[in-house]
């Protein structure tokens, strides 16, 4: 059996495009994650303001979630981050036990 190991990911969701599509990507990203893997906690911050303009935008919806899955799918999960329109920046690491 492959061994789990606990991530997080962080994404933060383009909030101009409204939110019925916010909510439509958050549960996208929810279901993906839950179909392979455990969530553990899945927090949405809500609209927060950013540090620098992204793509002219000064606010995102901020998720994070904590998880667990085997080794492969934190990188594809990356990869359907980085294709998704909507979705201005994203990170997934390993947490330290």
């Amino acid at each position: 059996m492959e061994q789990k190991r606990k991530y997080e990911a962080m994404y933060l969701v383009n909030n101009s495009l409204g939110e019925e599509a916010v909510k439509g990507l958050v549960s996208k990203f929810t279901d993906l994650i839950s179909a392979n893997g455990e969530i553990i906690e899945n927090r949405e911050w809500g609209v927060k303001k950013l540090a620098y303009p992204i793509e002219d935008l000064t606010e995102a919806y901020y998720v994070l979630v904590t998880f667990e899955s085997g080794h492969d799918f934190p990188n594809e999960l990356k990869r359907v981050f980085n294709i998704t329109d909507g979705i201005l920046r994203s990170l997934v690491i390993v947490c330290e036990e």
